[in-house]
């Protein structure tokens, strides 16, 4: 299945010098226009039917493998929902993060301000799909995958300390790339129902909060100089590289049934799953070569991590 790469807005610097609130204020009329409760849109009550998968099986990490021609078709089903399941741990992880730089951006703020207005809407969005995908993952009858310690104690010093263009340029990225998965996943009949809604809720709501983090970053960097760009653009790399690495848990493989250890050979040399990254985050790097945060330190983590 051939991925969906978003493309990013062509920044509109006049525009935004014109009417700094224009974007926040579309977005909160488009919040009310369309919007999901998961609680009462998500069949939560149907029991699991294992004749689905939990991603589309092209976005496994062993899809492509010589482990993946030898497993039963019931196993390879089983990976990709402890896979979806990884995944959403992932984002309810990195959704605290992305809460918490918003928080600290908008305290003390004018709150009549359609752009606090907004930032406020989107925290509550994301506090709705981290229990949607808690609900979800535990509907896949999957542990509560968090990431590695390195990463969560990496994670609580980029949420206290990142500001700015970092805070925001970083939101993009994860969004970015949970979003292209996502796309193909709510479309793809293999997968099992109630997680085609999930991804479908979320693809449409985070659709507004790429909007939003690409117009904050394109503002953000529009006076900056070179060492804070150069400062700026390593950090969103390391930030990118921790967060896309981290989406699936290794004991996936151990609770999908199989030898952990090769799995995890075989997914850490799988070219298929690399091409897949690198496919769907063309239109990301687009936007942050046009910012002028792909630099050469920055280039090496988003290389390692297989996104360009």
């Amino acid at each position: 299945m051939a991925s969906s790469t978003t493309r990013p807005d062509i920044p509109e610097t006049d525009q935004h010098a014109a009417d700094p609130h224009g974007v926040a204020r579309r977005l909160l009329d488009s919040s009310a226009t369309l919007s999901y409760d998961p609680r009462t849109e998500v069949d939560w009550d149907t029991p699991l039917d294992k004749d689905f998968h939990g991603t589309s099986p092209e976005w496994s990490t062993l899809f492509g493998t010589a482990y993946w021609e030898e497993m039963t078709d019931a196993q390879r089903k089983e990976l990709t929902r402890q896979e979806a399941a990884s995944v959403a741990g992932t984002g309810i992880w990195f959704e605290m993060i992305l809460q918490q730089m918003i928080l600290r951006d908008i305290y003390a703020k004018d709150p009549s301000q359609d752009t606090v207005q907004w930032a406020l809407t989107e925290i509550a969005d994301e506090c709705r799909h981290s229990i949607m995908f808690a609900r979800g993952a535990r509907k896949l009858q999957a542990p509560a995958y968090q990431p590695r310690f390195v990463a969560r104690e990496l994670g609580r010093a980029f949420k206290t300390l990142a500001f700015g263009e970092a805070a925001y340029a970083a939101i993009l990225v994860a969004e970015e790339v949970l979003d292209v998965m996502q796309r193909d996943w709510m479309r793809d009949k293999r997968v099992v129902p109630f997680v085609r809604t999930i991804n479908n809720i979320h693809v449409v709501e985070e659709s507004r909060h790429m909007k939003f983090a690409r117009d904050e970053t394109r503002k953000r960097l529009a006076k900056a100089g070179w060492l804070r760009r150069q400062i700026n653009a390593f950090v969103i790399a390391v930030a990118s590289y921790v967060i896309v690495t981290s989406m699936v848990h290794k004991k996936v493989y151990a609770h999908a049934g199989l030898d952990e250890e090769r799995a995890l050979a075989e997914a850490r040399a799988n070219e298929h799953h690399k091409s897949m990254l690198r496919s769907s985050c063309a239109g990301l790097m687009e936007f942050l070569a046009f910012a002028r945060l792909l630099t050469r330190p920055a280039l090496v983590f988003y290389k390692r991590a297989h996104l360009i």
